[in-house]
């Protein structure tokens, strides 16, 4: 999945945070539940999702090479700059000049950027690529 040059990054407003209604109890998704359940609170979103208020990110994923980890063409990544890259931690990646997002791969003195997409093959990193982690994926925004 390259984002290559259409990428956007986003900085969270975290200055101008809008709380919703926010139903704490939960939505069943299996049989209905009495409406009067609900106590609503308010929640801001950028609150919940960005815990790395520097360092946090979000960007539009293009793409299908990711479906498999949930992340589909259009969706929003939330990512995070200030972790730590460790195996299969889900990566935003600037390889050779090209922005991809994969899973961190590790063997033994050998790193793979693996696609969650059987139509795509993992990316060995070698001493001949140019590899900068760019942040993890932390949450994943989604249309439906």
């Amino acid at each position: 999945m390259s984002l290559k040059s259409n990428i956007t990054f986003f900085i969270p407003d975290l200055e101008n945070n809008q709380e919703l209604p926010f139903y704490a109890a939960g939505i069943k998704a299996g049989f209905p539940s009495p409406a009067g359940d609900f106590d609503e609170a308010k929640i801001s979103l950028d609150n919940v999702l960005v815990k790395n208020r520097g360092t946090t990110f979000y960007a539009k994923a293009v793409g299908t090479s990711m479906i498999g980890a949930g992340i589909d063409d259009g969706d929003i990544m939330v990512i995070d700059r200030s972790l730590e890259p460790t195996d299969n931690k889900i990566a935003v990646c600037y390889i050779d000049n090209e922005f991809t997002v994969k899973r961190i791969k590790t063997e033994k003195k050998c790193v793979y950027l693996m696609p969650e997409n059987a139509a795509f093959h993992p990316i060995k990193v070698t001493e001949d690529n140019e590899l900068i982690i760019w942040g993890i994926v932390t949450y994943v925004i989604k249309s439906v």
